[in-house]
C-alpha cells in the first residue's frame, strides 16, 4: 500500500464524494437505490473528510504527542 499525505487522502475524499453524488444520483433516479440509503452513505463519506481534516489541523499536536509516547 502506497503512503499518502493527509492533504492528497482529503482529496481523493473530495473525489469519492463528487463521484457518489453522480453515481448515486443516477441509482435513484433507476430506483435502484433509496435516496435515505444515498445520503446515508454520502454523509459517511462527508465524515471521513472531516476527520482527516482535523487530523491535518492539529498534525503537528498529534505527531509530537505520538512521539512523546515512545
Amino acid at each position: 500500500m502506497q503512503k499518502l499525505s493527509i492533504k492528497s487522502q482529503v482529496l481523493a475524499v473530495e473525489d469519492e464524494i463528487a463521484q457518489r453524488h453522480k453515481d448515486y444520483g443516477r441509482l435513484v433516479s433507476l430506483r435502484k437505490m433509496k435516496q435515505g440509503e444515498a445520503d446515508y452513505k454520502i454523509n459517511a463519506m462527508k465524515n471521513v473528510k472531516a476527520t482527516l481534516e482535523f487530523c491535518q489541523q492539529h498534525e503537528a499536536d498529534i505527531r509530537a504527542y505520538l512521539a512523546g509516547k515512545n
